[in-house]
């Protein structure tokens, strides 16, 4: 096989989603039924970016030495919050021999000697979005008995990162744009009160169910898509494919009438229990690829979305725009005085879309899907006609807010556009580059991988997310500080059986050779999907999924990082609290209690490699019983036609 047909097929296996999703867990109380909260409509002309007045301090793009104001004012409030949900959290997690609560109590005046926690979820579509649903639901407080004993419930609001790229974007985004509602909340509304959240029985093809907030039928549906980009095409700036992807996405996750066409992902920043702390902060992923451009791990630049910014850290740009200003005409870093300050191009739809374009070519499909108006398929096969093949992912960034800055490094400083695509598509499936910035100083990772990897198995993870992000920080020219514990390689993951279970990576921080300014890397938590209930590797590419197949899967992902409360693994609880620990007390001089030692000892890579190539197909057995669903069994072989299905696919777009 060519080199370009195996990244090809890599690729498709790692970033694609199974349009398949799920999630079952107990009642909650009705306070917690926040779902029609929802963040600030806050864009001045709905869909379309408008021009306002500039604030006093004209907008500028800030250099990446550190992060950002906004972010370090918040952080010191965020990490002051973290205490409380801590502690909870410890009282619970069964760490015999040692104090864990009065270890918090005892630092707490010093945010910086506790444990700074990041959470990351992993690309995959909606069987992403969903397994990933499932792990937030477990390490979330407000789901019912996750803070039983032994229970992680409050590990989310320990936390102060929450990244995600791809589906697990979708997840991320639909979280926050619901005022960070809980996924429990999500799955107990009903679709007569919550209109279309998270309802994905009906496809992109069809739209929302006409009911409750939703008022639009098919047609309508279409013709309100059409109709939205249009304007913004209109008003002179340049759309894309993703602009429709983003906006049929709008309609499943940020529930709000007709998708919810003035939500921004800068609003984020101006809620209430957001700007209080009480949230962990959101990020999202994307590449940077220029049109025709073949990109691979270490030669994108990774591109992430927060509250207040969008940039990188990467040496190539070095730079952050203001995320609620983009759409303004910034050159050189800043923005002229004959200048308009723009605002709305951030639609957090389409930020969602950004960073999951891969899913573009949905609407590759229109022309063969009856019922769709002939306004939406003259405009889509306008944009296709302008066009490669090649470049249907792409998601449009115009005006560049980059556009002259970082002259020698940055390879888009003379292009007049900024062309964004999936996170995934440099094989780095789990958004671990925000949270591994020594900036921003975070202890551990829960990483959480619902990826795609087995090509010769039936579509589990085996890791090839974690060694893309290790060798790419083994590439001084792109690492820029960054480190990361050694990964083995593929085979070794499947050999071992380190993708079978939960294993940590790093734990010794003595292992690492350090610089003067560098920092101890990040321990990772590698949580990979498993079938612990259900079988949560579905099918690549299915466009719709009932809500007892999206609920299986939560149910799955749940038990997942659970180990099926602790039903595996008895330990289990009092291990994450270890790994939790583990660079605190490295700082603090304290020895941590045999327990630790013990699980250390059963979860940590020991650096042991078997590289030989696997005996058969890696197909794992169900772990603790099936979740029976209708229409829904093991694969088997038919995963393998999905996937040969979806390269075909895949194969116009790489």
């Amino acid at each position: 096989m060519d080199p370009l047909s195996t990244f090809r097929l890599i690729f498709c296996v790692l970033v694609s989603s199974n349009l398949a999703l799920a999630a079952s867990i107990e009642h909650q109380s009705a306070r917690d039924l926040q779902v029609l909260r929802r963040a600030t409509p806050d864009a001045p002309n709905g869909y379309t970016p408008a021009t306002v007045d500039c604030p006093s301090n004209r907008p500028r793009i800030r250099g990446a030495s550190n992060i950002s104001p906004e972010e370090s004012s918040w952080l010191s409030t965020r990490r002051n919050n973290t205490v409380s949900p801590m502690t909870d959290l410890f009282s619970r997690l069964n760490i015999s021999g040692f104090d864990a609560v009065g270890y918090i109590n005892n630092n707490a005046h010093n945010a910086s000697a506790l444990p700074n926690i990041g959470i990351a979820v992993s690309g995959g579509g909606y069987r992403a979005c969903t397994n990933g649903a499932g792990a937030l639901a477990a390490f979330d407080n407000r789901t019912a008995n996750s803070t039983e004993n032994g229970m992680l419930g409050g590990l989310l609001q320990a936390s102060t990162y929450l990244a995600g790229l791809s589906g697990g974007g979708w997840l991320v985004g639909s979280l926050y744009v619901n005022n960070f509602t809980s996924v429990q909340a999500i799955q107990n509304t009903t679709t007569d009160v919550s209109g279309s959240l998270w309802q994905f029985g009906n496809s992109i093809f069809e739209g929302p169910d006409k009911g409750g907030i939703q008022v639009l039928d098919s047609g309508e549906y279409y013709t309100t898509l059409a109709d939205e980009v249009g304007d913004k095409k209109d008003a002179g700036y340049d759309t894309s494919i993703t602009d429709y992807w983003g906006r049929a996405l709008s309609f499943q996750l940020v529930n709000a009438s007709n998708g919810g066409p003035a939500y921004t992902f800068s609003s984020i920043a101006d809620d209430p229990d957001f700007q209080a702390g009480n949230s962990p902060m959101p990020i999202l992923v994307s590449d940077g690829r220029s049109p025709g451009q073949l990109i691979v791990a270490d030669n994108a630049t990774i591109y992430e979305f927060n509250p207040w910014e969008l940039g990188s850290f990467d040496p190539t740009l070095f730079g952050f725009a203001p995320l609620r200003y983009v759409g303004s005409n910034f050159s050189g870093g800043s923005l002229p005085d004959n200048e308009q300050c723009v605002r709305g191009f951030d639609n957090a739809g389409f930020v969602m879309g950004t960073s999951s374009s891969l899913f573009n070519q949905f609407f590759l499909q229109i022309n063969d899907t009856a019922g769709v108006p002939s306004l939406l398929k003259s405009a889509l096969n306008s944009i296709l006609s302008s066009v490669s093949a090649s470049d249907n992912d792409i998601a449009s960034w115009e005006p560049n807010p980059f556009f002259g800055f970082n002259n020698d490094t940055n390879e888009n400083a003379n292009s007049k556009q900024l062309t964004l695509v999936d996170g995934g598509e440099d094989l780095q499936n789990i958004p671990l580059h925000p949270l591994i910035q020594p900036v921003r100083k975070v202890d551990v990772i829960f990483a959480v991988d619902s990826s795609n990897d087995t090509v010769s198995g039936f579509g589990w993870p085996n890791g090839t997310s974690l060694v893309a992000t290790y060798e790419r920080t083994s590439n001084a020219s792109i690492q820029n500080g960054t480190l990361f514990p050694s990964i083995p390689d593929q085979n070794t993951f499947v050999n071992l059986g380190l993708n079978n279970h939960p294993t940590f990576f790093g734990c010794n921080s003595s292992n690492f050779t350090l610089t003067d300014s560098a920092t101890v890397p990040p321990l990772i938590v590698y949580l990979p999907n498993q079938p612990y209930s259900f079988d949560s590797n579905l099918s690549t590419f299915d466009p719709s999924l009932n809500n007892s197949v999206r609920d299986a899967v939560i149910q799955n992902g749940y038990n997942v990082v659970t180990q099926a409360n602790g039903t595996r693994d008895s330990e289990w609880s009092a291990c994450v609290g270890c790994a939790i620990l583990s660079r605190s007390a490295d700082r603090t001089g304290t020895r941590l209690p045999q327990v630790c030692q013990d699980c250390f000892s059963r979860y940590c890579w020991d650096g042991t490699v078997n590289s030989t190539e696997p005996a058969g197909q890696y197909d794992p057995s169900m772990i603790v019983g099936v979740t029976k669903v209708a229409g829904a069994g093991r694969l088997g072989a038919s995963m393998v036609a999905a996937g040969a299905a979806v390269l075909t696919a895949l194969s116009l777009i790489i």
